[in-house]
Protein backbone atom coordinates (compact mmCIF):
# COMPACT_ATOMS: atom_id res chain seq x y z
CA UNK A 1 0.00 0.00 0.00
CA UNK A 2 1.57 3.18 -0.90
CA UNK A 3 2.00 6.02 1.58
CA UNK A 4 2.87 9.52 2.71
CA UNK A 5 5.41 10.43 4.75
CA UNK A 6 5.07 13.06 7.59
CA UNK A 7 7.57 12.67 10.06
CA UNK A 8 8.03 16.56 11.58
CA UNK A 9 10.95 16.84 13.97
CA UNK A 10 12.99 15.47 16.49
CA UNK A 11 14.62 13.57 13.65
CA UNK A 12 18.51 12.98 13.62
CA UNK A 13 21.59 11.24 12.03
CA UNK A 14 20.76 9.42 8.85
CA UNK A 15 17.37 8.24 7.77
CA UNK A 16 16.39 5.57 4.87
CA UNK A 17 13.06 6.38 3.30
CA UNK A 18 11.31 3.29 3.10
CA UNK A 19 10.37 1.59 -0.21
CA UNK A 20 6.79 1.55 0.72
CA UNK A 21 6.77 5.49 0.36
CA UNK A 22 5.60 7.60 -2.55
CA UNK A 23 5.43 10.65 -1.33
CA UNK A 24 7.44 12.88 1.42
CA UNK A 25 4.51 14.49 2.48
CA UNK A 26 4.37 18.35 3.28
CA UNK A 27 6.37 19.54 6.21
CA UNK A 28 7.84 15.59 6.75
CA UNK A 29 11.12 16.72 7.83
CA UNK A 30 9.88 20.30 9.06
CA UNK A 31 13.40 21.32 11.64
CA UNK A 32 15.05 18.23 11.69
CA UNK A 33 17.70 19.83 12.55
CA UNK A 34 20.23 17.24 13.29
CA UNK A 35 19.32 15.14 10.31
CA UNK A 36 22.91 15.10 8.67
CA UNK A 37 21.98 12.33 5.72
CA UNK A 38 18.56 11.00 4.03
CA UNK A 39 18.37 8.09 1.62
CA UNK A 40 15.20 9.16 -0.18
CA UNK A 41 13.23 5.43 -1.88
CA UNK A 42 12.98 4.54 -5.23
CA UNK A 43 9.58 4.70 -5.17
CA UNK A 44 9.02 8.08 -3.58
CA UNK A 45 7.42 10.40 -6.80
CA UNK A 46 6.97 13.42 -5.13
CA UNK A 47 8.68 15.92 -2.37
CA UNK A 48 6.45 17.99 -0.51
CA UNK A 49 6.28 21.84 0.24
CA UNK A 50 8.68 22.56 2.92
CA UNK A 51 9.30 18.99 3.48
CA UNK A 52 13.00 19.33 4.65
CA UNK A 53 12.37 22.88 5.35
CA UNK A 54 15.46 23.97 8.01
CA UNK A 55 17.07 20.62 8.14
CA UNK A 56 19.94 22.55 9.20
CA UNK A 57 22.49 19.61 9.27
CA UNK A 58 21.74 18.09 5.96
CA UNK A 59 25.10 18.30 3.54
CA UNK A 60 24.07 16.59 0.04
CA UNK A 61 21.43 15.23 -1.28
CA UNK A 62 20.41 12.80 -4.09
CA UNK A 63 17.29 12.90 -5.68
CA UNK A 64 15.88 9.39 -7.43
CA UNK A 65 15.03 8.85 -10.53
CA UNK A 66 11.58 8.17 -9.34
CA UNK A 67 10.88 11.63 -8.25
CA UNK A 68 9.12 13.62 -10.77
CA UNK A 69 8.55 16.82 -8.62
CA UNK A 70 10.07 19.29 -5.99
CA UNK A 71 7.35 21.48 -3.58
CA UNK A 72 7.67 25.07 -2.92
CA UNK A 73 10.59 25.66 -0.12
CA UNK A 74 11.51 21.76 0.27
CA UNK A 75 14.92 22.73 1.14
CA UNK A 76 14.35 26.02 2.19
CA UNK A 77 17.08 26.77 5.29
CA UNK A 78 19.40 23.98 4.42
CA UNK A 79 22.22 25.74 5.93
CA UNK A 80 24.93 22.73 5.35
CA UNK A 81 23.68 21.33 2.02
CA UNK A 82 26.58 21.65 -0.43
CA UNK A 83 25.60 19.24 -3.06
CA UNK A 84 22.69 17.98 -5.07
CA UNK A 85 22.00 15.31 -7.62
CA UNK A 86 18.76 15.83 -9.67
CA UNK A 87 18.22 12.58 -11.59
CA UNK A 88 16.06 13.03 -14.96
CA UNK A 89 12.67 12.80 -13.55
CA UNK A 90 11.77 15.94 -12.05
CA UNK A 91 9.62 18.22 -14.12
CA UNK A 92 8.58 21.03 -11.99
CA UNK A 93 10.87 22.65 -8.83
CA UNK A 94 8.35 24.63 -6.75
CA UNK A 95 9.55 28.52 -5.50
CA UNK A 96 12.59 28.93 -3.06
CA UNK A 97 12.57 25.34 -2.65
CA UNK A 98 16.64 26.05 -2.07
CA UNK A 99 16.62 29.20 -1.45
CA UNK A 100 18.91 30.45 1.93
CA UNK A 101 21.34 27.46 1.20
CA UNK A 102 24.42 29.62 1.52
CA UNK A 103 26.60 26.47 1.32
CA UNK A 104 25.03 25.34 -1.69
CA UNK A 105 27.81 25.02 -4.50
CA UNK A 106 26.93 22.88 -7.16
CA UNK A 107 23.14 21.23 -8.04
CA UNK A 108 23.86 18.45 -10.87
CA UNK A 109 20.61 17.62 -13.07
CA UNK A 110 20.93 14.52 -15.43
CA UNK A 111 17.80 15.45 -17.31
CA UNK A 112 15.69 17.67 -19.05
CA UNK A 113 15.76 21.39 -17.78
CA UNK A 114 12.62 21.16 -15.58
CA UNK A 115 9.93 24.02 -14.90
CA UNK A 116 11.43 26.01 -12.37
CA UNK A 117 9.72 28.23 -9.84
CA UNK A 118 10.80 31.84 -8.79
CA UNK A 119 13.97 32.51 -6.01
CA UNK A 120 14.68 28.43 -6.21
CA UNK A 121 18.49 29.11 -6.12
CA UNK A 122 18.48 32.83 -4.94
CA UNK A 123 18.20 34.28 -1.52
CA UNK A 124 15.89 37.58 -1.83
CA UNK A 125 15.50 37.56 1.86
CA UNK A 126 18.97 38.52 3.38
CA UNK A 127 20.43 40.53 0.42
CA UNK A 128 23.51 40.78 -0.69
CA UNK A 129 22.89 36.78 -0.79
CA UNK A 130 25.37 33.95 -0.41
CA UNK A 131 23.16 31.53 -2.49
CA UNK A 132 24.78 33.74 -5.53
CA UNK A 133 27.73 30.99 -5.01
CA UNK A 134 25.53 28.24 -6.78
CA UNK A 135 26.41 26.47 -9.81
CA UNK A 136 24.44 24.06 -12.33
CA UNK A 137 25.72 21.52 -13.70
CA UNK A 138 23.83 19.32 -16.72
CA UNK A 139 24.72 16.86 -18.90
CA UNK A 140 24.88 16.71 -22.97
CA UNK A 141 22.54 15.62 -24.70
CA UNK A 142 19.61 17.17 -22.79
CA UNK A 143 17.14 19.84 -22.90
CA UNK A 144 15.76 23.32 -22.12
CA UNK A 145 18.95 24.92 -20.59
CA UNK A 146 20.46 28.17 -21.03
CA UNK A 147 22.65 30.22 -18.55
CA UNK A 148 21.93 31.54 -16.13
CA UNK A 149 19.31 29.12 -15.13
CA UNK A 150 16.83 30.10 -12.35
CA UNK A 151 19.43 32.71 -11.86
CA UNK A 152 22.78 31.18 -11.41
CA UNK A 153 24.91 30.20 -13.85
CA UNK A 154 24.16 26.68 -15.99
CA UNK A 155 27.39 24.52 -17.41
CA UNK A 156 27.09 21.58 -19.19
CA UNK A 157 29.33 19.05 -17.72
CA UNK A 158 31.53 17.57 -20.38
CA UNK A 159 35.21 17.19 -19.00
CA UNK A 160 36.23 13.80 -20.19
CA UNK A 161 39.93 11.45 -18.83
CA UNK A 162 41.52 11.00 -22.19
CA UNK A 163 42.52 7.32 -22.16
CA UNK A 164 45.59 7.64 -24.82
CA UNK A 165 47.88 9.93 -26.27
CA UNK A 166 51.50 10.66 -25.51
CA UNK A 167 50.75 11.91 -22.68
CA UNK A 168 48.54 8.85 -21.00
CA UNK A 169 50.44 6.25 -18.77
CA UNK A 170 53.50 6.08 -16.63
CA UNK A 171 56.01 8.55 -17.40
CA UNK A 172 59.47 9.17 -14.44
CA UNK A 173 57.43 7.01 -12.02
CA UNK A 174 54.23 8.71 -12.45
CA UNK A 175 50.77 7.67 -13.95
CA UNK A 176 49.09 10.70 -15.71
CA UNK A 177 46.68 11.65 -18.32
CA UNK A 178 44.89 14.23 -19.84
CA UNK A 179 41.51 15.99 -18.94
CA UNK A 180 39.53 17.99 -21.50
CA UNK A 181 36.60 20.01 -21.40
CA UNK A 182 35.01 23.25 -21.40
CA UNK A 183 37.50 26.29 -20.62
CA UNK A 184 38.01 26.79 -16.80
CA UNK A 185 35.92 24.15 -15.93
CA UNK A 186 36.79 22.93 -12.22
CA UNK A 187 36.93 18.95 -11.46
CA UNK A 188 37.79 16.94 -8.79
CA UNK A 189 39.51 14.18 -10.16
CA UNK A 190 38.86 11.12 -7.82
CA UNK A 191 40.69 7.32 -7.37
CA UNK A 192 39.45 4.22 -6.35
CA UNK A 193 40.51 0.66 -6.24
CA UNK A 194 37.35 -1.79 -6.17
CA UNK A 195 34.56 -0.62 -8.50
CA UNK A 196 32.50 -2.89 -7.35
CA UNK A 197 32.70 -1.44 -3.75
CA UNK A 198 33.66 1.70 -4.68
CA UNK A 199 34.80 4.61 -2.04
CA UNK A 200 36.06 7.38 -4.07
CA UNK A 201 38.68 9.56 -2.70
CA UNK A 202 39.15 12.60 -3.71
CA UNK A 203 42.89 13.45 -4.95
CA UNK A 204 42.99 16.85 -6.55
CA UNK A 205 40.41 19.99 -7.60
CA UNK A 206 42.11 20.98 -11.16
CA UNK A 207 40.52 23.73 -13.42
CA UNK A 208 40.49 22.67 -17.17
CA UNK A 209 43.33 26.38 -18.22
CA UNK A 210 41.92 26.53 -22.03
CA UNK A 211 40.30 23.51 -21.59
CA UNK A 212 42.69 20.73 -20.31
CA UNK A 213 44.58 19.65 -17.44
CA UNK A 214 47.73 17.51 -17.15
CA UNK A 215 46.91 15.29 -13.71
CA UNK A 216 49.54 12.75 -12.69
CA UNK A 217 50.58 10.96 -9.53
CA UNK A 218 52.94 8.61 -8.08
CA UNK A 219 52.21 5.17 -9.08
CA UNK A 220 50.81 3.27 -6.52
CA UNK A 221 52.52 0.48 -6.08
CA UNK A 222 51.01 -0.73 -3.35
CA UNK A 223 47.77 -1.32 -4.62
CA UNK A 224 46.62 -3.96 -7.48
CA UNK A 225 44.54 -1.84 -9.07
CA UNK A 226 43.33 1.76 -9.31
CA UNK A 227 40.32 3.45 -10.84
CA UNK A 228 40.07 7.52 -11.59
CA UNK A 229 37.06 9.75 -12.16
CA UNK A 230 36.06 13.36 -12.42
CA UNK A 231 33.43 14.61 -10.08
CA UNK A 232 31.60 17.71 -8.79
CA UNK A 233 33.69 20.45 -6.78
Amino acid sequence: MAQTLVFKQALSGSYTIPSSVTNVGGYAFFVCDGLTSVSIGSNVTSIGDSAFYACASLTDVTIPASVTSIGNNAFLGCAALTNVTINGSVTSIGNDAFEVCGNLRSVYFKGNAPNIGSDVFIDNLNPPADDTNVSIYYLPGTTGWSSPFASVPALMWNPLIQASGASFGISNNQFGFNITGTNNFTVVVEACTNLANSAWIPLRTVTLTNGSFYFSEPLQTNSPGRFYGLGLP
